[in-house]
């Protein structure tokens, strides 16, 4: 929408390969690392990957890290999209790479790096076309693919990382920064793959062409992935400061309960709010959305707002970690808490209590991500919330419409009780008690979801310790 950048001679070429690269986008060349320092504060660019920090502070905090320690840099991009709703890192490497490489490569020099390393999915989207560009190039130093798993907390910076030194994929359990001591404990220069694509687009332009789209606050232009109920489902490009609702009709986008903004660690928004949004960090914060890594999931009207928003707590729950109380307990906790509101168990307090209990206390951001769209969820869905609360619900069933994947377990498997043989002597809540709470009446008591990974050991535990054979782990359907 409006003047292509990133997404330039994409209807010419379709996938740019070096030569229609070089013919859409011209030269580059090195910059020195004051040179490039000038050029990303002057295009303020921030991280596209969600937490929009500025790119210039990452650039200078590992210049400086090498300097006092003595040692090289790696340049690391992060191209593994683990958020199920977000494709547009997707479509760069499968059309347009060589931005991607670009960017990595000025980082490099700038660094004067030893190596760059590229994270991607296992999902195998994209590393063909990454390779292929790779073999069509000379970049300025040794640079390499990294495969990690396709799941949602493998994107994140500190397990990139880790994955990256061998270590399980998941996030470091101390928050630490990667420009001090990361790839192979060496300062390392981290950012998503559109924000590299950005770079090699401002550093031809420079900072005041590249200013001439966008807003004061944020120049340039924004990539967005459109799902859930788009009749056009799409990846667009559009300058920032644009109306949302412009970027809703090119996707045809229908009347909407709500809509998700920033993916699955982002928040809702109200129809009436959209239609006021701009496309950017302040125009979306103003009407109580987020930009984050530029997702956009309408609702359509014939779905349960808060059934969807439940699968997605539940999928989160599973994505984690499990190695800090605030994951491995509070997520399953705030998980059971939304199913029984929507149920009209409970009410939303105690969604908001169990949010609580993890916001701000986790190793990583999952858990206050996890809480954000838990909490939006039952402010935006309010009149919903209050139908369920009756017990009756809302009369429309959950048509699965959040982009979520298969379940990440390959064989998930969820505890079932035969109520016929139940006693209730409480054993099997002794036992897993992050999983299996008694209920006032002293009965076993756990969310219709598949056991985490991490509990399952404990579930098993807890099946083989009833002494009337009532509780079953099953597999889930």
């Amino acid at each position: 929408m409006g003047e292509p950048r990133l997404t330039a001679g994409f209807a010419e070429y379709g996938r740019l390969d070096l030569a229609a690269h070089e013919e859409v986008h011209g030269p580059i060349g090195p910059m020195e690392p004051a040179q490039l320092l000038r050029l990303a504060e002057g295009m303020q660019l921030k991280g596209k990957g969600g937490a929009g920090f500025p790119f210039a502070r990452k650039l200078r905090a590992v210049l400086e890290s090498c300097e006092r320690q003595d040692l090289a840099a790696v340049v690391v991009v992060n191209a593994t999209e683990g958020e199920p709703a977000s494709w547009k890192d997707k479509v760069l490497l499968t059309r347009a790479p060589h931005l991607i490489l670009d960017g990595a490569a000025l980082a490099a020099y700038a660094l004067d790096a030893d190596e760059i390393v590229i994270g991607v999915a296992d999902d195998g989207v994209g590393r063909d076309s990454l390779m292929e560009a790779l073999e069509e190039r000379r970049m300025p130093v040794p640079t390499t693919i990294v495969t990690v798993p396709h799941r949602f907390i493998s994107g994140e910076g500190g397990a990139l990382v880790n994955g990256i030194n061998g270590l399980p994929h998941i996030p470091p359990g101390t928050k630490k920064r990667s420009s001090d001591s990361g790839v192979s404990g060496l300062p390392t220069l981290l950012s998503n793959a559109e924000t590299y694509a950005q770079l090699a687009v401002g550093a031809r332009l420079g900072p005041y062409e590249y200013a001439a789209l966008g807003t004061d606050d944020e120049p340039g232009t924004v990539l967005l992935t459109v799902t859930g109920a788009a009749g056009r489902p799409a990846v667009v490009e559009c300058t920032a400061g644009m109306p949302l609702r412009d970027v809703l009709d090119l996707c045809e986008v229908p009347d909407t309960q709500g809509i998700l903004m920033g993916g699955y660690h982002g928040k809702w928004i109200t129809p009436e709010a959209a239609e006021q949004a701009e496309v950017s960090r302040k125009g979306l914060a103003a009407v109580g959305g987020t930009l984050g890594a530029g997702i956009i999931v309408p609702l359509g009207v014939d779905t349960c707002p808060l059934g969807e928003a439940a699968q997605v707590v539940r999928y989160l729950a599973g994505e984690s970690a499990g190695q800090c109380g605030p994951c491995k307990m509070g997520l399953p906790d705030l998980a059971r808490a939304v199913d029984l509101a929507v149920a009209g168990s409970q009410p939303a307090d105690v969604v908001r209590a169990a949010a609580g209990e993890v916001k701000g206390r986790g190793a990583c951001s999952h858990p206050d991500g996890t809480a954000r769209f838990a909490l939006s969820a039952i402010e935006v869905f309010t009149e919903d919330l209050r139908m369920h609360s009756t017990g009756d619900g809302c009369g429309r069933r959950v048509k699965g419409v959040m982009g979520l994947p298969g379940a990440p377990d390959a064989n998930p498997q969820k505890l079932t009780l035969d109520w016929s043989r139940c006693d209730g002597h409480g054993l099997c809540a002794h036992v897993v008690p992050d999983f299996i709470r008694l209920d006032a009446n002293g009965y076993p008591a756990f969310p219709p979801t598949p056991v985490p990974t991490w509990l399952r050991e404990g579930a098993l535990k807890a099946v083989k310790v009833c002494p009337e054979l009532a509780l079953r782990l099953a597999k889930a359907e």
